[in-house]
């Protein structure tokens, strides 16, 4: 249910289709001569997509995320490395069969940099689909082709390929993997993400050194307009948005124990 939910909500709440949804609210009020309804209407769903796409907002308000989890020192010995799923275009891949990756590439390509440096090391890919409404092949069903060309062998690999969010990711890996005392396992995700997803990992009782990756902001953010485009500052936003409400539902809903998780 929680999953139903939260997609349904965040459907409804990320600030394109809101501004889309308070426009339509806006038309139809001014078709029924709503004219002051009609106008607020309008003026949020132009405030909405105008501090997205042409003001810093969104990465101020990601770049705290990103800062959290510094990227360690690389231990002497690797016993597995996992990595969270949302690098890949999954509709494409399902329709083209290749291994085609997103604005979060970076957490497969970083996977096979570690695991050719730690050639012992286990691979653990975890990741289902997770839309409701759109067809496309989980991560962990692309990501043997990719891992598989750039040189890590499928007697290496580990592919979860059920969970649909976070907190599936934590606690169907640690069924899968049932890490042993005194075992080091990196856990390798998005920067931004890495505070909601340390935390689960710790709560499933599944103990992993964060490997941040794929940042989006440059630590030196600060107030100001048009620093990006437009489309990849609405962007921005949106993930900085989604990954704040996420940790809030998360702590709220007793599956992490503090509503900004940290090292």
């Amino acid at each position: 249910m929680f999953f139903y939910l939260s997609k349904i909500f965040w459907f409804f709440i990320q600030p394109l289709n809101l501004a889309i949804f308070l426009l339509l609210a806006g038309l139809l009020a001014a078709a029924f001569g709503r004219r002051r309804l009609a106008a607020t209407g309008s003026v949020l769903a132009f405030l909405i997509l105008s501090l997205s796409a042409w003001t810093s907002l969104g990465a101020m308000m990601l770049n705290p995320l990103e800062e959290r989890f510094a990227k360690p020192s690389l231990p002497q010995k690797v016993d597995g490395i996992v990595v969270l799923g949302g690098g890949f275009e999954g509709a494409i891949n399902l329709a083209r069969g290749g291994y085609e990756l997103n604005s979060g590439g970076d957490r497969m390509v970083e996977t096979a940099i570690l695991a050719r440096r730690f050639p012992q090391a286990k691979v653990v890919v975890s990741g289902g689909t997770g839309e409701l409404f759109l067809d496309g092949e989980g991560d962990a069903d692309t990501a043997p082709r990719l891992l598989g060309a750039l040189g890590v062998g499928a007697d290496r690999l580990i592919l979860e390929n059920k969970s649909r969010n976070t907190y599936e990711n934590a606690v169907f890996t640690r069924q899968m993997v049932a890490p042993k005392a005194g075992e080091t396992w990196l856990l390798v995700t998005s920067a931004f993400h890495m505070p909601r997803a340390k935390a689960l990992f710790d709560k499933a009782g599944f103990p992993t050194i964060p490997w941040p990756v794929d940042y989006r902001t440059s630590g030196k953010e600060g107030i100001g307009l048009f620093r990006d485009n437009p489309a990849d500052s609405l962007q921005v936003t949106t993930m900085a948005i989604r990954e704040w409400i996420g940790l809030a539902a998360y702590w709220l809903s007793g599956r992490i124990d503090r509503p900004f998780p940290g090292g």
